[in-house]
């Protein structure tokens, strides 16, 4: 039996292995954000090779169905937060004497190692670009698609190297970036949520996933939830085909306002199912013009239903394999319908105010809301001609789920460490993005990385930092005492973040509003458009800090450092053989600016709105719009 100390055991093969990097890992502060299905393969991965100090960030909390494939976690952790379950500790806030038998599971690896938890949105003000010079490596294990791009932007404005990744079944993928170096991560546009109009989830379905949607995210929060007169899920903005809709919208929401009240009424299952399943139907359908090329939407009976359902057994639900008949979804919607009834009214007589949790929302997990959303999306189809969906599949779609596998994780999180020790080491020309695919020929793959590509908005700009102070800077003392006066523009600038356009030459109205007045705050983001006809500089990304030390004598918005920005690099045009252009039209930089319109929108910075003059909402090609839905880390998209 050995008898060295067990530090010193511990450490005998990885200093072996990583040499005189051994004393670099042990010194180095690392900041893993996510702690999912990577992420917890990942945490364990630097735990044991001995990374000295470890952070952590995830917003989210347990879920039944992360047990399979996130090992730190047991049973009595479900409805915890990811974060500190990970490593039991909340980044300086007192510890939490629940979570200690989990970080006792990260810290048994290697109890040397310290381990730094917050339970927190990694967008958050405080996680600061000078909160990210701190580490030596960043490692990104996210899910989200715009918390993935702001740790990519916080990451080349803190010039800290970043190791991107995730799967999605059997494919995985590791990205080391570099600023300067290596393409970033909004280098290459990236695939957009499928989108719904919401005058088709609302009016027109013709897809089961647009019952579905409207079961989940109308239904069901308008009767247990946050009201849509509450709560953004739909697209409210003004354009002519979703203005009626909207006000449509508002009076049935209004209807089902009453309805709740009636909760606790014998009548209150056959309310619900007449407004949805039949008033609001015939309604569509006196809408002749609507139906002169599809096939109109057939009313349901309740008193019909009620009366085959009698012989329908109560277990119904627990087949979740096979696609339920009408008369079964009707038994069990108005089955469901009663267990959130007494749930909701339990919640309401036990919460202290008029809080959060006296609402119920969608948990994929959660089989009283899953059954009322799976009956409810069949109901749905079975009025308007639609194939219906089993209870299995509906979880799949409204839980927004990309199949996870434990050993695709587990793989690209062994292949980030790998990447990790070359750029430890500085050699980033060995460094290479990794893809895993199921292949019988080959389930690793790898390329070279790619350079930054040069019409990028987010990596190719000049980066600065400005000292503002937030009670008296206005947008004048911006555009006119910064960027005309010190750095040298000239009239055709805009001015943006990430709401939207603050300034152009068409838009002057803000110049007198101060800063704060226009959403922006401390340790926020704001880009410069150089809009000239000739030689155009790159984008200019301020970093805003609110400073205290501004005195009234002193300027409202002070520069501590005169940012080098180059010109930007020109678009190579298709030539011909014959010196044509392939009868392919070369837009001009005055076309450009001209389009505000965001359907035009590239992706990152670029992406801009004007404030008070365009719709607010991003939009696609199509004009779809596309709304996050934190709560399950995905997406309801609608126009």
């Amino acid at each position: 039996m050995s008898t060295l100390p067990p530090a010193i055991g511990r450490e005998r093969f990885p200093r072996q292995s990583f040499g005189a990097l051994h004393s670099q890992i042990k010194q180095a502060r690392v900041l893993l954000i996510g702690a999912g299905g990577i992420g917890c393969e990942l945490l364990k991965n630097l735990v044991t090779t001995g990374f000295g100090e470890i952070h952590i960030i995830d917003l989210d909390t347990i879920d039944l169905s992360n047990l399979n494939r996130q090992f730190l976690f047991r049973h009595e952790h479900i409805k915890k937060p990811k974060a500190l379950v990970s490593a039991s500790e909340d980044g300086g806030r007192p510890k939490l004497n629940r979570y200690k038998v989990a970080r006792d599971v990260a810290s048994t690896f290697n109890p040397g190692v310290k381990l730094e938890a917050h339970h927190a949105d990694v967008r958050h003000s405080r996680f600061n670009v000078e909160w990210f010079q701190q580490f030596r490596l960043v490692f990104n294990a996210l899910d989200n698609l715009a918390a993935r791009r702001h740790v990519n932007k916080m990451c080349l404005a803190a010039d800290i190297v970043l190791i991107e990744s995730g799967t999605t079944g059997f494919d995985g993928q590791v990205q080391p970036i570099k600023k300067g170096m290596t393409a970033c991560y909004d280098c290459s546009e990236k695939e957009v949520p499928k989108t719904y109009p919401v005058c088709t989830i609302r009016s027109t379905p013709s897809q089961p996933i647009h019952c579905i949607v409207w079961a989940k995210s109308y239904l069901l929060p308008e009767l247990f939830g946050v009201s849509e007169d509450q709560e953004a899920i739909f697209d409210h903005s003004e354009d002519s085909e979703n203005k009626q809709e909207i006000e449509n919208l508002k009076r049935e929401a209004q209807a089902l306002k009453s309805i709740r009240e009636s909760m606790t009424s014998d009548s209150f299952p056959l309310n619900v199912f007449n407004k949805v399943f039949k008033d609001d139907i015939e309604r569509l359908k006196s809408m002749e013009d609507m139906w002169k090329s599809r096939k109109p939407p057939q009313a349901l009976d309740y008193k019909d239903l009620q009366a085959q359902a009698s012989a329908i057994e109560t277990t119904i639900p627990a087949n979740d394999q096979k696609v339920w008949q009408v008369v079964e979804n009707f038994a069990v919607f108005k089955d469901s319908l009663r267990r959130l009834s007494e749930r909701f009214q339990l919640l309401k007589a036990t919460a202290v105010d008029d809080s959060s949790m006296s609402i119920i929302t969608f948990d994929k997990d959660d089989n009283d809301t899953l059954d009322f959303v799976t009956a409810g999306a069949n109901l749905r189809s079975a009025v308007f001609g639609i194939e219906s969906k089993s209870k299995f599949d509906v979880k799949e779609m409204a839980g927004n789920i990309i199949p996870a596998i434990a050993t695709t994780n587990a793989m690209t999180a062994a292949l980030c460490v790998f990447q990790a020790m070359k750029l430890m080491r500085e050699e980033y020309a060995r460094a290479k993005m990794l893809f895993l695919s199921q292949s019988e020929a080959r389930t690793i793959n790898s390329e070279m990385l790619s350079p930054p590509n040069p019409n990028c908005g987010v990596c190719n700009v000049a980066s600065s930092r400005l000292l503002v102070d937030m009670k008296r800077a206005t947008l004048n003392d911006l555009v006119d005492g910064i960027l005309r006066s010190q750095l040298n523009y000239g009239e055709e600038i805009s001015v943006s973040n990430e709401v939207g356009i603050l300034y152009d030459p068409d838009l002057e109205d803000n110049l007198d509003k101060k800063l704060s007045d226009l959403g922006i705050q401390d340790e926020s983001f704001l880009t410069i458009t150089d809009e000239a006809d000739e030689n155009p500089r790159v984008n200019l990304q301020f970093s805003i800090s609110s400073s205290k030390s501004l005195t009234d004598d002193l300027k409202a918005i002070t520069l501590p450092q005169k940012p080098e920005i180059p010109l930007r690099p020109t678009k190579p045009s298709e030539v011909g053989a014959n010196g044509a252009s392939n009868g392919v039209h070369e837009e001009s930089e005055i076309d450009r600016k001209r389009k505000r319109e965001p359907e035009n929108a590239s992706s990152g910075d670029d992406h801009r709105v004007k404030r008070g003059k365009a719709d607010m909402v991003p939009r696609s090609a199509n004009g779809a719009v596309v709304l996050d839905d934190e709560g399950t880390e995905g997406a309801i998209v609608l126009d």
